[in-house]
């Protein structure tokens, strides 16, 4: 749906009013001594801290005043129904291991979409105070060295081309070995960023990002920056990846074709 420019400038300072509220949240507990988290899963670690519900809380009481009428779609509390067409797509803190290991690396991220997609989403890392936005004309980051447009790499080869992922082991051994084969290829290989490596994207500092395992709330804000900035972002197949599962992001149409290529075996 389209949005007229003062909602937008509304849905955007609203935006922002949950990334500060988010920030304050997490810094309270960022490296703090005695740091617990419970764990979610049964067959592996998925920590959630305090940090994370006190974030997300924040922002969805922001919410229930400056935009009751959106739908609300957070990690950790249930769904809330809108009347208004959009919807609040929040993850309080997007690599909470990261989180809990003391690294700068994790992120907030906010998103609001639309029944097509996102349509504005941040990528905000509190401890570094840089802010990643993009959509409804946008495509900025905020952060230690000042304002800049955002914007993606120029297209370059996959053999010259930087490639993250968060897990080594990327999903299940079938996944892992479709990751490797992108890998073989590439220039550089790093790992553990999270969403931080999205926004590198964006930024012009990085080329590909391959995961899977992702859900909505992982993708969403994601998805708003890259392709604000220039990029792509769909699933291993080259469609839509709203919901997360498998992703790739990349710079450019070139890279994005031979990563898809690669991924399934050809």
């Amino acid at each position: 749906m389209r949005v007229s420019a003062s909602e937008a400038d509304q849905i955007v300072a609203t935006a922002h009013a949950l990334a500060e509220a988010a920030r304050e949240a997490t810094l309270q507990h960022f490296r703090a001594l005695g740091l617990s988290a419970e764990n979610k899963e049964t067959d592996r670690f998925d920590p959630v801290t305090v940090a994370d519900r006190l974030s997300e809380t924040r922002m969805r009481e922001i919410l229930a005043l400056r935009r009751p009428q959106d739908g609300v779609l957070g990690e950790e509390f249930p769904a809330v129904e809108g009347s208004s067409g959009l919807t609040w797509v929040l993850d309080p803190i997007d690599g909470t291991r990261g989180y809990l290991s003391g690294t700068p690396t994790w992120g907030v991220l906010i998103s609001v979409r639309d029944a097509v997609g996102p349509i504005y989403g941040i990528i905000d890392q509190p401890y570094i105070k840089e802010r990643f936005e993009g959509g409804l004309g946008r495509a900025e980051v905020n952060g230690p060295m000042g304002k800049a447009a955002l914007k993606v790499r120029p297209p370059r080869a996959l053999g010259e081309a930087i490639l993250f992922t968060t897990f080594p082991e990327v999903g299940t051994p079938a996944e892992g070995a479709a990751f490797r084969r992108v890998a073989e290829k590439a220039k550089l290989v790093r790992y553990g960023m999270d969403c931080y490596a999205y926004a590198l994207i964006a930024a012009g500092q990085i080329d590909l990002v391959i995961e899977a395992g992702l859900q909505a709330y992982d993708v969403q804000a994601p998805i708003a920056v890259i392709e604000a900035a220039g990029g792509i972002m769909t699933n291993w197949q080259g469609g839509p990846v709203l919901e997360g599962g498998q992703v790739l992001a990349a710079s450019c149409k070139a890279l994005h074709e031979q990563a898809l290529a690669l991924l399934a075996g050809r």
